[in-house]
């Protein structure tokens, strides 16, 4: 038996703010391996999901195989937009949504867990954040600001992280993102700079793990995830068309489940990786592998027109 064991590590994953995505599955699976986990979630979504916790109506879905629920260590409220207070806009820092969360940018992130935690507090960082304000808009059609600010919280983010966080983790870490594969094909519908982002994303995973294996002897790899029904992505418009199309037309016919790819970035935190960094790995069924559509009257999206 070569088991994934995580013990005695401590794991960031930003942002999970329900059960139903990749972030959570993530962090189940990483639970599951040994780790301790905390979690950081969006300051306006931090009620919600604290409420969700409160009331029971996660905890079927936080149970582990040996029947034990798994409890989050801590959990940060974090708008990846924002480095330091200083930078947050007058009307943000004082919304309601924010005023009484506490330091919510990755700076006040960081130190919040080195007060909890200590110096060296961190082992593994899971980046899964993205927004794209203009995702249904056509990239011909996107505003500056809304292709900067996908590009900001969805790949300039990670690079904040590791600014802030890198300094905190032991040696030998992990870090992990999520990428989708319109970073590479031109995948229709999913727009607002998005596709834009994820390639950044990517390119920055290379340089990162060049310049933080060097710097502080951790690794930075990201998953490139098949497309999956969960609430975020359903901003998107055509997210089940998607699933459908990748469904049909995958080696694999099947569609994804989230803890498939949880999995993944268990083995990717684990010593059994420790030789992989820089690298996207898929986890989509094979999908990434065709050339050609199997049944090419699953139509993913509509004409932009």
């Amino acid at each position: 038996m070569l088991p994934i064991d995580l013990s005695g590590k401590r794991a960031l994953v930003a942002g999970v703010a329900d059960d139903g995505g990749f972030g959570f599955a993530i962090a189940k699976s990483l639970a599951q391996a040994g780790a301790s986990v905390c979690v950081a979630t969006w300051p306006p979504a931090l009620t919600i999901f604290r409420n969700l916790l409160e009331r029971g109506k996660m905890d079927e879905s936080r149970l582990l195989r040996n029947g034990i629920r798994f409890e989050f260590e801590r959990i940060y409220p974090l708008d990846a937009q924002y480095d330091t207070l200083e930078s947050v806009p007058a009307e943000v820092r004082e919304s309601k949504r924010y005023a009484d969360v506490g330091d919510f940018t990755i700076s006040g992130l960081a130190a919040s867990l080195t007060a909890d935690f200590g110096e060296k507090p961190l082992d593994i960082v899971i980046h899964a954040l993205a927004n794209g304000p203009e995702v249904k808009k056509p990239l011909l059609e996107v505003s500056r600001q809304g292709y900067l600010g996908a590009v900001s919280v969805s790949a300039y983010s990670l690079i904040g992280l590791l600014q802030h966080l890198g300094p905190l983790m032991r040696t030998g870490g992990s870090v992990c993102s999520l990428t989708y594969m319109a970073s590479e094909r031109v995948i229709p519908g999913y727009g607002g700079g998005m596709s834009s982002a994820k390639a950044a994303l990517e390119s920055d995973t290379r340089t990162l793990a060049f310049e933080a294996g060097h710097k502080w002897g951790i690794r930075v790899n990201t998953i490139s995830a098949g497309p999956y029904a969960s609430r975020a992505a359903k901003a998107i418009g055509i997210i089940e068309r998607m699933v459908d199309y990748c469904t049909a037309n995958s080696p694999l016919p099947e569609p994804l489940d989230a803890m498939d790819v949880g999995h993944t970035a268990a083995f990717l935190a684990s010593p059994l990786a420790a030789g992989i960094t820089g690298t996207t790995m898929y986890v989509d069924k094979g999908y990434h592998t065709m050339g050609m559509a199997v049944d090419p009257s699953v139509a993913a999206v509509s004409p932009i027109g």
